[in-house]
């Protein structure tokens, strides 16, 4: 079995990430699911993620990631169905193959309690989906064990996630997909989680948020390309999950 990733780009028309929302569950999902697919979650920028601006916004003039559709298969070669309801939204679209590390799940944190809403609803809170890229020169072993082994726990201790998932990017599917090396989604208890920097690294005070933020900042700039960093924030929905 093979994790899939579909990345979907906004375009700048009038279409709301409400209407894209509503595509992606009621037209997309049920081809997907026709498909075979064995678990399918979508994630997008709808009014509800809205709430809270993205953390690291593209520059002018790119188009922000505004939907991630993750599935899994059997294999990766068996796909074609899946494309051909992906490339059907009309949006510019990439598709990647990654390896999962589900870091913490609901209830696994003190900032949410365990699972309890029914597949294809939407999750609580509001996640942040990352774009990060490996450092130029940054040996790929020692880039694992800087991401992994040093700034997964940092954040887990400075930070009230809700969920984390890391999916490593193993190579891309469609051709001309932009170079990404990780795709990571973090769950967050609600908006505001992320909008407030006191609440974004449990601060609780001006001291303890100064020291948090440069303490995250060091670990963070040790094991990505900034520069490069691209955020969105999205609504989860976990339409089908794995037996």
């Amino acid at each position: 079995m093979e994790k899939l990733i579909y990345l979907l780009w906004s375009d700048g028309s009038s279409e709301s990430g409400d209407a894209l929302r509503d595509r992606l569950l009621e037209v997309t999902a049920p081809r997907l699911l026709a498909a075979g697919v064995l678990g399918l979650g979508i994630n997008v920028h709808d009014a509800d993620a809205a709430e809270a601006p993205s953390p690291a916004p593209p520059p002018d003039g790119e188009d922000p990631h505004a939907a991630q559709v993750s599935l899994w298969l059997d294999t990766y070669q068996r796909r074609g169905p899946v494309e051909a309801a992906i490339a059907d939204l009309g949006l510019r679209w990439a598709g990647y193959l990654v390896v999962e590390s589900l870091y913490d799940d609901y209830g696994s944190t003190p900032h949410a309690g365990a699972r309890h809403w029914e597949d294809g609803v939407r999750s609580p809170g509001v996640l942040t989906v990352a774009l990060i890229h490996r450092p130029e020169g940054l040996d790929y072993r020692e880039w694992i064990q800087r991401w992994h082994e040093t700034q997964s726990p940092v954040s887990a201790e400075l930070q009230p996630r809700t969920r984390y998932v890391r999916n490593e990017v193993v190579r891309a599917l469609s051709e001309g997909a932009p170079e990404v090396d990780g795709i990571v989604e973090e769950g967050w208890p609600s908006a505001g989680h992320v909008t407030d920097p006191m609440l974004f690294f449990t601060a609780r005070s001006t001291e303890e948020l100064q020291a948090n933020v440069a303490r995250m900042m060091a670990s963070v700039g040790a094991c990505l390309d900034l520069n490069r960093l691209r955020s969105s924030t999205m609504s989860e929905y976990l339409v089908r999950s794995l037996a």
